[in-house]
């Protein structure tokens, strides 16, 4: 299997490289615009880029269009542990593959507003191929929205509702992996305003076709999220996105267990756990805030989370991150007022044409709490400065640096982390 993936990766090389001297004539005549407006339509697993690295993965026929795409991400993860974070993870050094994905997605033209997407993605861990993303979408421009139904996102967190290949760190912060599931099963509406300013989405999602998937955490869940834009209409270069989100679950068969790696996906060792303990469900209100003024982006979220359980007295816990990007090449981060999520950054001279692609600087701090009442979870905060090189729309270098202190088993132990990723997007 690993022989398979390495040729598929070789072939994405092998395609970029040679794209360098045919770049100019798939560049788009305009640049792209501070602000985008593409629907969800089939999928959330990434948009086309600005700049088609290749030709032969559409399809536009009389009755389906289709869009092959593919991802590939290789990770490495090196640790210096002091005595007291040996005593609480075991860490070992170690490069692997973090991701590899195809993706389908198209639409019926004769059927207006109808499009699919279907995810098939290699899961390392089980050795086994699964379905990601998939499922399909309904426009009705009248009520200015679209019908999704099949396996997606929940619609909480604009972190987690972002593509992984698109996100500003390598890994999303602890809190988040530990409240909120990758996927689920359901149904969801995703609408605006007339006028776009408000973003919203209401979802309702059950694991009776998801019980054996490793991101089923709930036997249903309820989920909203409402984003207000109050500079689209007179400032749209200068993006303000703030948002309240609202998350109800069911406990799976009647027990939660809330946990989380230190923000390695290499890690061997989760650094927060709260273990498995009866529950009858949750209620999570997230919060966020985002503003992006020019190649400058700020953000945050946080998260309250109010657990139903009579065994544990109603335990509490709660967490997010806060963070500065800065893209030095003068880019500015995408954003998609169609969706209130932010998108890959594109190059204004990519690598592969001779420039020196676009250069992103950041800095987050993150911080989780799963400590409170008969629940002893551990407490990590980690601050993160790193480095992305997006060498183009399909290849992305990613630097990472990290120091964390986690306070669990009586103790607090600090880890320095040493990550770096290698990512490619058809």
């Amino acid at each position: 299997m690993r022989a398979q993936i390495m040729l598929a990766v070789a072939g994405l090389v092998v395609a970029t490289a040679s794209v360098a001297g045919e770049a100019e004539d798939a560049k788009l005549e305009q640049s792209m615009s501070s602000l985008t407006s593409t629907n969800e339509a089939a999928g959330a697993d990434g948009d086309a880029p600005q700049r088609q690295l290749v030709s032969w993965n559409e399809y536009q026929g009389p009755f389906v269009t289709a869009r092959l795409g593919g991802g590939f991400l290789w990770d490495y993860s090196g640790y210096n542990q002091d005595a007291d974070s040996e005593g609480q993870m075991s860490l070992q050094n170690k490069d692997d593959l973090r991701d590899f994905r195809l993706l389908l997605k198209g639409a019926f033209p004769k059927l207006p507003g109808l499009s699919y997407t279907i995810g098939y993605m290699y899961d390392k861990a089980a050795d086994a191929w699964k379905f990601r993303q998939t499922g399909l979408q309904y426009a009705i421009p009248t009520l200015h929205g679209n019908l999704f139904v099949g396996r997606t996102k929940e619609g909480i967190s604009t972190n987690k509702l972002m593509v992984g290949y698109q996100g500003w760190t390598m890994e999303r912060a602890t809190m988040n992996d530990a409240l909120f599931p990758i996927l689920a099963d359901g149904i969801k509406w995703m609408g605006t305003s007339p006028k776009g300013q408000l973003v919203y989405s209401l979802g309702w999602f059950g694991d009776h076709f998801s019980e054996k998937q490793s991101f089923n955490r709930s036997d249903s869940q309820v989920v909203g999220r409402l984003v207000w834009l109050p500079f689209l209409l007179s400032n749209p270069e200068n993006v303000l996105h703030l948002a309240v989100a609202y998350r109800h679950a069911n406990a799976d068969d009647g027990f939660l267990q809330l946990r989380s790696k230190p923000e390695s996906y290499e890690a061997q060792s989760y650094a927060i756990d709260t273990g498995k303990f009866a529950a009858q469900g949750s209620d999570i209100v997230g919060l966020e805030a985002y503003y992006r003024p020019g190649s400058w982006t700020f953000g945050m979220e946080y998260y309250l989370d109010q657990i139903s359980s009579r065994e544990t007295d109603d335990p509490f816990f709660h967490g997010g991150e806060i963070f500065a990007s800065y893209i030095l090449t003068g880019e500015k981060k995408p954003y998609n007022t169609a969706t209130a999520t932010f998108e890959r950054v594109s190059p204004k001279n990519s690598v592969f044409e001779g420039g020196k692609g676009a250069w992103e600087a950041v800095l987050r701090y993150s911080y989780s709490d799963l400590d409170s009442k008969a629940i002893n979870g551990g407490k990590f905060w980690r601050i993160t400065p790193m480095l992305n090189w997006h060498m183009s729309d399909n290849v992305r270098l990613e630097f990472v640096y990290g120091y964390g202190i986690l306070d669990r088993f009586d103790t607090k132990g600090a880890t320095q982390f040493f990550q770096s990723r290698i990512q490619l997007q058809l």
